[in-house]
């Protein structure tokens, strides 16, 4: 009998990898980069995902992602929401929402180039699906000493 979704399991060192862009803005990373670092995340985190939506969205979007759920009138750069209950972290499952025009403008902000700001959100994200806060300067830091190591990892500076 023929295995129907979602029971057709995924290989463990595969990672399941959706982008989309409804914002129509450019975005500079490729597909087999960002699944090359999210394996690398796996890796060293010990954890698997067994599927991250990647949506980049304009600000307009991503503020009423932001009011409605979270309650923060604002814009902002990633919202993250996971979606499954396994606790040990081996088959998470979310969705990063990337307000793509705000990563830029963050980039110019930090001297960064475009690129590597998006590779940070996604990273970040990724931390966010892990488990990681960043309500405290403390956890705030600690994020950001993992996402510096991670782009390290990558070769993206």
């Amino acid at each position: 009998m023929m295995a129907t979704f979602p029971d057709i399991p995924f290989p463990p060192d595969t990672p399941k990898l959706t982008i989309s862009n409804p914002s129509g803005d450019s975005i500079p990373l490729a597909k087999t980069e960002l699944e090359a670092l999210l394996t690398i995340f796996e890796e060293q985190e010990n954890v698997r995902f067994s599927e991250v939506e990647l949506v980049y969205v304009d600000e307009v979007h991503i503020k009423e992602i932001n009011t409605e759920y979270l309650d923060r009138d604002y814009v902002t750069d990633i919202i993250s929401f996971r979606y499954d209950e396994d606790t040990g972290n081996q088959s998470i499952e979310g969705t990063l929402f990337c307000c793509a025009p705000r990563i830029k403008e963050q980039s110019k902000e930090a001297g960064t180039t475009v690129k590597s700001e998006f590779y940070r959100i996604f990273v970040h994200g990724l931390l966010h699906l892990s488990g990681y806060d960043d309500q405290s300067k403390t956890d705030k830091d600690a994020m950001t000493q993992r996402e510096n190591h991670y782009l390290n990892q990558a070769g993206i500076e």
